[in-house]
């Protein structure tokens, strides 16, 4: 199990390293950009802010803005982590969105640190894992820990892609 490990990490490098590219190169006015009329986004609420959501996803699919993929990230990567320590999952509406490229930043540094720290400490890769996947048997914390490269990736690329579209319009 050394060596999936490895790997893993090696994958959690690399996609840290995509998002870390776009991430320099973002400003707080990026944030609420939005590329769509049909979007989702961050809103101000008492006390913080809180996510467009839909527990069933719409069709189309409304493109999010970069505050909301932040948000997005910290959720479920946090709620991955708890699945990896074996500890309190999050609620969704209990994930704190910091506001500020600044703050996210530090705080997505934050979970990734966590994840490192934890995946590194980990001998659960062979154990089941329902997360993300609840409806299907067979799947492993190997499987879940590979998963959440994929979506670190996807979301990388979709922050990059917003930037470079918001870029290319001024």
């Amino acid at each position: 199990m050394t060596e999936v490990k490895q790997v893993l990490q090696q994958q959690l490098d690399t996609a840290w390293a995509l998002l870390d590219y776009h991430v320099r190169q973002w400003h707080d006015d990026d944030l609420f950009w939005e590329p769509a009329p049909s979007h989702w986004t961050m809103h101000r609420v008492e006390g913080g802010w809180a996510p467009d959501f839909a527990d069933v996803e719409p069709t189309p699919v409304p493109a999010p803005t970069i505050a909301w993929l932040t948000w997005h990230i910290g959720w479920w990567w946090s709620t991955a982590l708890a699945h990896l320590k074996q500890t309190g999952v999050p609620a969704r509406e209990d994930i704190a969105w910091p506001g500020t490229c600044a703050s996210i930043t530090e705080w997505l540094g934050e979970i990734h640190e966590a994840w490192r720290t934890a995946l590194s400490a980990t001998d659960r890769l062979d154990d089941p894992s329902a997360f993300p996947w609840p409806e299907e048997a067979g799947r492993t914390v190997a499987d879940m820990c590979a998963w959440v490269n994929i979506e670190l990736t996807k979301n990388a690329a979709e922050i990059g892609q917003l930037l470079i579209i918001r870029n290319a319009r001024r």
